[in-house]
């Protein structure tokens, strides 16, 4: 029992040498190698804390201007986030209150505090940026990608679609789709194409209000009552068919803006441009119209598309359950940021609705005015 005794001091007389030899040989510098590579040990997350949030506004062409926040902690380390283009810097200042003091690190906890100050379209803009900013703090905290902290990710490599510059001219419009695919390499295009492009030209539109842009522009399109005739659909099918021509059957291609029509001028254009099979038109008529949208869906044989104003995945639910579009396009910066946006892919995977991604980037633009990533749900690549 002595002997056994005598044996267990030893061993821990061994351990404590051993530990006091580490700790010495780290003050020296020694055997960092056997430290993670992973954990950023200039910092103390237990003890990090939120000091300030501030805001830098980028202004620049195409949609503008795209306020960037930045918010600092007690440790030198910032995270940049970013508020949705064209809205105010208010909707992040105003949150600066109810987020200093608080650790970073603990994103869900912060955003369900914020969450409430949220909304639909651009007033998503101050808590989607602080969202995002908080990640990015986290990551550089644990020097890991969101994707890391999220549950790994699922592929190496993603698609992105760029919109293009729009053309009276259905050739130029053609031809600069055309160089898009060609020399910029995107595998995935999108065009604008409003009645706007026809407008000119008479017998193309009924519009029986005397409004203008601005003031068309503040009533949902139900109640315009504008309609787009056989003339019109004729001549919208003309850029379609140009732009086919140049690109090929095998890029997809998507539609966007089409204008402020009647379900029954969305439903006649979705017959038209069956033959060009695009991969959807987006925004056809506010997504709020739940039973619009899925007849539209139900009859038009081209898919829609809607999404990039939704805050939150409650909407994303009510859309995805009814099936009353066929894909779906949250915008990170309204959708409720990084993580909402996750539970937003896993909901609609359950369903069996895409998902392609939108973004209007304002800090920089490497491909076009709209550059998104298209993806399905996190296990699907679309």
């Amino acid at each position: 029992m002595r002997n056994e005794y005598r044996q267990l001091l030893d061993r821990r007389e061994v351990l404590k040498s051993s530990a006091a030899a580490l700790g010495s040989s780290l003050l020296m510098g020694e055997a960092m190698d056997a430290y993670p590579k992973s954990v950023n040990i200039n910092s103390r997350p237990s003890d990090l804390k939120i000091t300030d949030l501030r805001v830098a506004t980028v202004v620049k062409p195409g949609p503008s201007p795209c306020p960037l926040i930045r918010i600092d902690t007690n440790q030198g380390v910032s995270g940049l986030g970013e508020v949705r283009d064209g809205a105010s810097p208010t909707y992040a200042l105003f949150l600066k209150s109810r987020i200093l003091g608080e650790n970073p690190l603990e994103i869900d906890k912060i955003f369900r505090k914020i969450k409430q100050f949220g909304g639909h379209a651009r007033q998503a803009g101050g808590v989607c940026a602080i969202e995002m900013a908080l990640w990015d703090i986290a990551g550089k905290v644990y020097n890991a990608p969101v994707y890391a902290m999220l549950g790994g990710k699922f592929r190496d490599k993603i698609r992105i679609y760029a919109d293009t510059e729009e053309s009276k001219d259905p050739k130029i419009y053609a031809q600069r789709m055309k160089e898009r695919k060609e020399s910029m390499g995107l595998t995935w295009l999108k065009m604008d194409l409003g009645i706007e492009m026809v407008a000119d030209t008479p017998g193309t539109v009924t519009n029986p209000t005397d409004l203008n842009q601005w003031e068309a522009n503040q009533l949902p399109h139900p109640f315009l009552a504008m309609e787009v005739t056989n003339k019109g659909i004729a001549m919208l099918e003309q850029y379609v068919a140009a732009v086919r021509d140049a690109v090929g059957m095998e890029i997809p291609l998507s539609m966007d803006h089409l204008g402020h029509l009647g379900v029954k001028s969305i439903i006649r254009l979705g017959k038209a441009y069956e033959k060009y099979n695009l991969s959807w038109m987006e925004d056809v008529i506010p997504w709020t119209y739940t039973d619009l949208l899925k007849q539209i869906s139900d009859e038009s044989p081209t898919p829609i598309l809607t999404g990039e104003d939704i805050y939150l995945k409650e909407p994303f639910r009510v859309l995805c359950e009814r099936h009353a579009v066929s894909k779906i396009h949250p915008d990170l910066a309204t959708s409720g940021g990084i993580l909402e946006t996750h539970k937003i892919g896993d909901l609609a995977e359950e369903y069996g609705v895409p998902m392609a991604m939108h973004f209007v980037p304002g800090s920089r633009e490497s491909l076009a005015r709209r550059t998104v990533v298209v993806i399905a749900s996190p296990g699907r690549c679309q």
